[in-house]
């Protein structure tokens, strides 16, 4: 797994309104190798999908901009941070922001499903509701196999089998299976082609726990045997302990932790992992309330010049107003956004 798939640099990306402009994103940089699973963690507006969407050049334009940064697939660049036309006349800079849409999105409909895919969070929003499953997965192999449609038929009831459906279930809509069936069948559609990359969004989130497990185990699986690397965007620790290799914990739209395992779980450093972890239920020990981190996240919107955590921090010190600190590297690979680490 020393082969960098993905590289990520500096990536920062705005949604811009007229009322407001929204950091969603804030300076994010990692790589994920072949093979390898990356578990984001963080809570509701922390930017973990907007990453994920940046990645896949599925970011909602507009109103959302990526204002600098790289991102490498296969050592292709797939960012876009030309500036945005400020008015109408502006020709010159509304045509060069035109022509590298376009040539981006020609380039992006030949990754897509074939060297990267994405499991969407809610699969019946994912899925289109008047075609057959079976003909949305055949789909997604005649585009990038350049198959004829009985084959791409045959491939896709293979597919099927191999994520639980019966094959004879080819011909049927998406709102005759229940939920876990129709992630198993998104599942299917981003695995048809066996991707070097998928970007799986929260799949579990909307299942109940006993079909979460089950899900979890089949990814994990047809990700070991099919040699694929994933990020896996998720608020439960659970599941980052049980198909993660790295994690990076995220805040405010910025990195604040990242390492292994061993480092996120075993050696933790900055409060608010720290604090994610304190509020998680344990067999361990005996308490008879959980501590949850007070407050809520800053107002993307208007974002402090200093540490984005301060208020809500049981650390905090007068110096922690001085700047926003840098991601230091603690120890090998253990990289921590705080100067009081």
């Amino acid at each position: 797994m020393s082969d960098k798939l993905l590289e990520v640099r500096d990536l920062i990306v705005h949604y811009e309104t007229d009322e407001a402009v929204v950091e969603a994103v804030n300076n994010i940089s990692f790589d994920v190798s072949a093979g390898e699973t990356v578990g984001i963690v963080g809570e509701t507006g922390a930017g973990k999908t907007t990453v994920g969407l940046s990645i896949m050049g599925l970011l909602p334009k507009p109103p959302a901009h990526m204002i600098q940064g790289s991102i490498k697939l296969k050592g292709a660049e797939l960012a876009n941070t030309a500036p945005e036309p400020r008015n109408l006349l502006d020709f010159e800079v509304r045509g060069r922001r035109k022509r590298l849409d376009r040539r981006l999105e020609k380039q992006y409909r030949t990754i897509r499903g074939k060297t990267a895919a994405m499991m969407f969070q809610d699969p019946m929003t994912a899925l289109n509701p008047v075609m057959y499953v079976g003909d949305q997965i055949a789909e997604v192999i005649r585009i990038h196999e350049k198959v004829q449609g009985g084959e791409a038929v045959k491939r896709a009831c293979g597919m099927m089998e191999m994520v639980g459906i019966q094959a004879s279930r080819y011909k049927e809509y998406p709102h005759q299976f229940s939920g876990g069936m129709k992630q198993r069948v998104v599942i299917a559609m981003a695995l048809a082609c066996k991707p070097d990359l998928i970007i799986a969004d929260e799949p579990t989130t909307a299942l109940d726990v006993t079909i979460q497990a089950q899900v979890l185990q089949m990814i994990k699986e047809l990700q070991q045997q099919l040699g694929t690397a994933m990020i896996f965007i998720t608020h439960d620790f659970g599941i980052v302990a049980e198909i993660c290799d790295k994690c990076m914990v995220l805040y405010a739209g910025e990195i604040v932790e990242s390492g292994t395992l061993p480092h996120i779980f075993g050696n933790p450093k900055h409060p608010y992992t720290k604090g994610l972890f304190g509020s998680l239920p344990s067999l361990d020990t005996e308490s008879e309330r959980l501590l949850p981190i007070p407050g809520l996240m800053p107002n993307p919107m208007s974002l402090p010049v200093y540490c984005s955590f301060f208020a809500r921090c049981a650390s905090k010190q007068d110096s922690c107003m001085e700047g926003n600190p840098l991601l230091a590297e603690m120890e090998d690979g253990h990289l921590v956004k705080c100067g009081k680490a």
